[in-house]
């Protein structure tokens, strides 16, 4: 029998053309995914909603938090069996991760995209979300939290990111894999994520900045982060979280103002963990009060940290929230 599934757009590449005169790739008035429905009913008793149509870059937490209510309040008055969301490539693990944060519930919710938009040759965009539909409608996705759906693999929204500006097989989940495989005739899972938290957010009043460290780094970057009244900061470190020394003090000000700070890695892979005790070291910084993650990027311990600033019952103990991951 087949399931009914509820496919929610919200633009990117996947909903874009290419214009023959400019070449530029640009949105279209009418999404051509909603010329595709009659083929989508194949696999499921699809319904659609058109969300936004954004070009990724243009996508917020406040979108991000639109589109949680647009989900939340349709599966209070329907049925359905899954939720699939067409979603710009850019800013996807984004959403996936703040949806993986902030919606309770079991059934499956996949997100998917395209590299190529919808009349350039060898378009992935109806194949992704084709994939997305078939995995939202398989009894063995329910209970595994938001999943990144493309090129025929299926990953979890906290490991997987964006590693190619313009290859199909752009997501990845560096360390970890895809959590399963899709095939014409079947959706294999292979292993599942280990730990899921939820955060009950209502509105973003929050705000979090987050800074990428490189060599010779200058402190008043650091200082303009705390004029601008940010309510916390994410810092992606060198090697396992150590910073030049030059930030060191306008971290130790970040922290001594009760804003706090976040520290991963702007490595790929291994664990961002206070070691080196040298001045910015990471062990130094885990004294001064920084807090280290591991297990995801800059940009979802942003987004944790907005989600945790924003809590409704503000019960959160913030160390043990980002060492749960």
């Amino acid at each position: 029998m087949k399931k009914n599934i509820l496919i929610i757009h919200t633009g990117g590449t996947i909903s874009m053309h290419v214009n023959e005169e400019t070449g530029a790739v640009v949105p279209d008035d009418i999404n051509p995914l909603t010329r595709e429905s009659e083929k989508l009913q194949k696999f499921a008793n699809t319904t659609e909603i058109d969300a936004f149509n954004l070009p990724s870059p243009h996508m917020t937490p406040d979108h991000m938090l639109q589109l949680r209510t647009i989900i939340m309040n349709t599966l209070d008055h329907n049925t359905f069996d899954g939720v699939v969301i067409t979603h710009g490539t850019d800013t996807l693990e984004e959403t996936a991760y703040f949806l993986e944060l902030t919606l309770n519930t079991s059934i499956p919710i996949i997100l998917t995209g395209a590299m190529r938009s919808s009349n350039e040759l060898g378009s992935d965009g109806i194949y992704n979300l084709v994939a997305a539909i078939r995995v939202a409608s398989e009894d063995k996705a329910h209970g595994q939290g938001v999943l990144v759906v493309m090129n025929d693999e299926i990953h979890a929204a906290a490991n997987v990111t964006k590693t190619s500006t313009s290859n199909v097989a752009t997501f990845q989940s560096p360390q970890y894999g895809p959590i399963g495989l899709i095939t014409v005739s079947t959706i294999h899972f292979h292993h599942s994520a280990i730990f899921r938290e939820y955060v009950e957010v209502q509105q973003l009043t929050k705000r979090v900045a987050m800074l990428k460290t490189y060599a010779g780094m200058d402190a008043d970057i650091v200082e303009a982060i705390s004029l601008a009244d940010y309510d916390g900061v994410v810092i992606e470190g060198l090697g396992q979280g150590n910073v030049p020394p030059s930030i060191v003090p306008g971290i130790k000000k970040l922290l001594a103002n009760g804003i706090p700070v976040v520290v991963v890695s702007r490595c790929f892979n291994g664990i961002a963990q206070g070691v080196y005790g040298y001045v910015g070291g990471g062990k130094m910084l885990e004294d001064l009060g920084a807090i280290y993650t591991t297990g995801i990027n800059g940009q979802k311990a942003r987004l944790k940290l907005l989600v945790a600033l924003n809590q409704v019952d503000c019960s959160i103990d913030l160390p043990a929230f980002f060492h749960s991951n």
